[in-house]
């Protein structure tokens, strides 16, 4: 069956959310003795780009092997509530139809404090699929929220994202596809599938 081009599909729960990033070892280190992320290292003034699909999140760090800013992946829970406010207070990150002109929407995106990107898909090799997942930018309020009320629970899943790279390099996909989240779609009322034209 052909997935619809844009659903949110997450590994969730009655109250909760997985969400991905990938961070350097200071930040992930500190994220994980805290509980949440603490600034320093930390930056509470910076956009920060929450995942909901794993397969984008590997695509993004390269398995956690890209660069030494992203080498460490975490999976983030954080509640339904805190994901479903921030949908409800986003804005695409680019202009569309609905404002009339680039200063009404320039407008709109100096008021709204989270970002909403529709990128491809990846597959377990890292290319691009038809359909699109989901990202989410945080900044203002909005960190704040994510740091101090949202976050439920946070796991280094680095080793994991290396494993499942193995076995896709050695051509054992079948192997690599039991390894990885069950991500489910997410459901959303109608007023938000507008918001974020879905």
């Amino acid at each position: 069956m052909t997935a619809p081009t844009r659903q949110i599909r997450a590994s969730f729960d009655q109250h909760t959310i997985r969400v991905y990033q990938a961070y350097n070892v200071a930040i992930a280190n500190s994220a994980l003795q805290n509980g949440t992320f603490a600034s320093p290292p930390f930056k509470m003034e910076r956009m920060t780009w929450i995942k909901p699909s794993f397969l984008w999140m590997m695509y993004r760090a390269g398995w956690g092997e890209k660069d030494s800013g992203q080498s460490r992946i975490l999976a983030i829970d954080i509640t339904r509530e805190g994901f479903e406010w921030a949908l409800q207070n986003s804005l695409l990150s680019h202009q569309t139809d609905r404002y009339a002109s680039k200063e009404a929407w320039l407008e709109a995106k100096k008021a709204t404090p989270v970002r909403i990107q529709w990128d491809p898909e990846r597959n377990l090799n890292l290319e691009p699929l038809a359909h699109r997942a989901i990202q989410i930018g945080l900044s203002n309020e909005a960190v704040a929220l994510y740091v101090n009320e949202w976050i439920q629970n946070i796991t280094d899943i680095t080793e994991q994202a290396h494993s499942i790279h193995q076995l896709v390099k050695s051509g054992d996909t079948q192997q690599a596809r039991k390894l990885l989240p069950l991500e489910n779609e997410y459901p959303v009322s109608d007023l938000l599938k507008e918001r974020l034209q879905m």
